[in-house]
C-alpha cells in the first residue's frame, strides 16, 4: 500500500494518508495575537484545508487531540471547537494542558478516514 504526504517540510508534512486513513500533524495558527478562540478557529481551518487535500473532510475524523498552553482557557476553544465541528459524527477527543512554543496557545491534530 502506497504512502502520499502531504505539504512535506524540512521537519515533517501536514498528513499522511495511508489506506483509508488520513493522520494530521498537529497544526497551530498563524496569527498569534487572536487569542484561545481565534486561534482554534483558525487551526481549524487548517485542518479541513488539509483534510480536502487528501480528500476527505470533518464529517470523517475519527480522533483529535488538543493541547492547549492554557487549559483554563478550554471554554473558549471549546466555542470555536463546536462552531466547526460535524455535530452529527462527532469524534473522539482528548484535550489537554501542554507547554506549547511561545505565543501558541492551542496545537490541534486529527486522523480522519477518506
Amino acid at each position: 500500500m502506497d504512502i502520499q504526504r502531504i505539504n512535506p517540510r524540512e521537519w515533517n508534512c501536514n498528513a499522511v494518508v495511508f489506506g483509508d486513513l488520513v493522520i494530521c500533524s498537529g497544526m497551530v495558527a498563524d496569527d498569534k495575537s487572536v487569542g484561545m478562540k481565534g486561534q482554534t478557529a483558525q487551526v481549524l481551518k487548517k485542518i479541513a484545508a488539509v483534510l480536502a487535500q487528501a480528500g476527505t473532510n470533518k464529517s470523517r475524523i475519527l480522533s483529535a487531540t488538543v493541547y492547549m498552553a492554557d487549559a483554563s482557557l478550554k471554554d473558549d476553544m471549546n466555542e470555536a471547537w463546536m462552531a466547526w465541528v460535524d455535530r452529527a459524527n462527532l469524534p473522539t477527543r482528548t484535550a489537554v494542558g501542554a507547554v506549547l512554543t511561545p505565543g501558541t496557545m492551542v496545537e490541534i491534530t486529527v486522523c480522519a478516514a477518506k
